[in-house]
């Protein structure tokens, strides 16, 4: 059985390592949970993947079979305001535990780190390798997973399936939307704000794209994955102007679109920039896209997959759901990899300010990836 005060342990000191993105700084938690996995008899190797940045990447090999890993990120986001205590101490309120990562996704990480610790007691009962990837800079480029990955590929040392912890409530998701994050620059011309007919105001040009954007979202909506939902275009960040006094030449607009399995960063690019050049036919907007900030594809494994039909087995679940967030998922995919995404905490309380796990799902989740594993590595 899962031990709480071994997995609650291992949270508290994980959510006390501030490893808010920017800038991350994972490498002290790595250490510590190397040092941990490297006690229950892993070979665990620290991977720096920029200065003071490190996955964990620990192997148990155990033998003839597949390699299962388990994979989850060290990063939060950034603490931001309104918590109604420190959000890196955690703290127990009527069996919920709260602090910055405690669910996305720390909480995963403590309860994979428990059962790779009943996994290694119990050698007997399984056969193939155990990998604990736990990796840097998911939030926002998805660093540590992609070298993981490459790693993998470079090294061939294929990665037979994979579990991605993030909140799910402890459900099994076979499926999650990818992110395109373009930042766009609304062009104009400064003048005297007394004399506004001298300028062209970027702002309020950009009033008129936002419009388009948001018929845009509606329109994209009309796409939908059973998993999933509909695509989304949603504008998440807008900036313009340099003075009170000064009609602003420049308004910068931050859009996040979120992805279909199925569907490209570079087409919904495209789309983007075809919906620009009829902007400025309409309603003679000049915008431009500047850069991609973030871009992460979609990805889906099979319901027949073995690691889907043994995941929903072992949690008596009748059939997978879609986790309409981003995650690691894609860049194992592309290598070849089938996965699932499976975590304690909910995506409802990722991100937020009072960000809380239940106890009993990180307890629960602890034994549901022992099960999955037991299953995966009996050939």
């Amino acid at each position: 059985m899962a031990d709480p005060a071994q997995i609650l342990g291992l949270l508290e000191r994980l959510v006390a390592f501030d490893t808010q993105n920017p800038p991350g700084q994972e490498i002290d938690a790595a250490r510590y949970l190397a040092a941990t996995v490297a006690g229950f008899g892993f070979t665990a190797e620290l991977q720096e993947i920029a200065d003071g940045r490190a996955n964990v990447v620990a192997r148990l090999d155990n033998g003839r079979g597949p390699t299962l890993a388990f994979n989850s990120h060290i990063d939060t986001v950034p603490v931001g305001t309104g918590w109604s205590g420190d959000p890196l101490r955690l703290s127990e309120r009527d069996g919920l535990l709260y602090g910055r990562g405690s669910c996305d996704a720390k909480g995963s990480i403590a309860s994979m780190t428990e059962a790779a610790r009943l996994l290694a007691a119990r050698k007997a009962d399984w056969s193939g390798t155990l990998l604990l990837t736990f990796v840097a800079d998911e939030e926002i480029n998805s660093t540590g997973s992609k070298h993981v990955a490459k790693e993998s590929k470079a090294r061939q040392v294929p990665i037979d399936a994979v579990i991605i912890g993030e909140p799910t409530s402890n459900q099994v998701h076979a499926a999650h939307k990818g992110v395109l994050r373009p930042l766009l620059r609304v062009n104009g011309q400064t003048a005297h704000s007394s004399r506004p007919e001298l300028g062209i105001n970027a702002i309020q040009k950009a009033g008129l794209l936002l419009s388009m954007l948001g018929a845009e979202d509606r329109k994209l909506r009309d796409r939908r994955h059973t998993l999933l939902g509909p695509a989304t275009l949603t504008v998440t960040r807008i900036s313009g102007g340099i003075a009170d006094n000064v009609v602003p030449d420049a308004c910068e607009i931050v859009i996040d679109r979120r992805l279909l399995p199925g569907e490209e960063a570079e087409a919904a690019l495209d789309e983007l920039r075809e919906l620009l050049i009829h902007a400025k036919e309409e309603h003679d907007i000049d915008a431009e896209v500047v850069r991609i900030r973030t871009a992460s594809g979609a990805a889906e494994t099979a319901s027949s997959s073995p690691i889907v039909r043994l995941s929903l087995a072992a949690n008596a679940q009748a059939a997978p759901e879609g986790f309409t967030g981003g995650c690691d998922l894609v860049h194992f995919r592309a290598i070849g990899s089938d996965g699932i995404i499976l975590g304690p905490g909910s995506l409802a309380q990722a991100h937020k300010p009072d960000e809380f796990v239940p106890k009993a799902e990180l307890i629960q989740a602890a034994e549901l990836y022992r099960d999955v594993a037991l299953a995966m590595l009996r050939g």
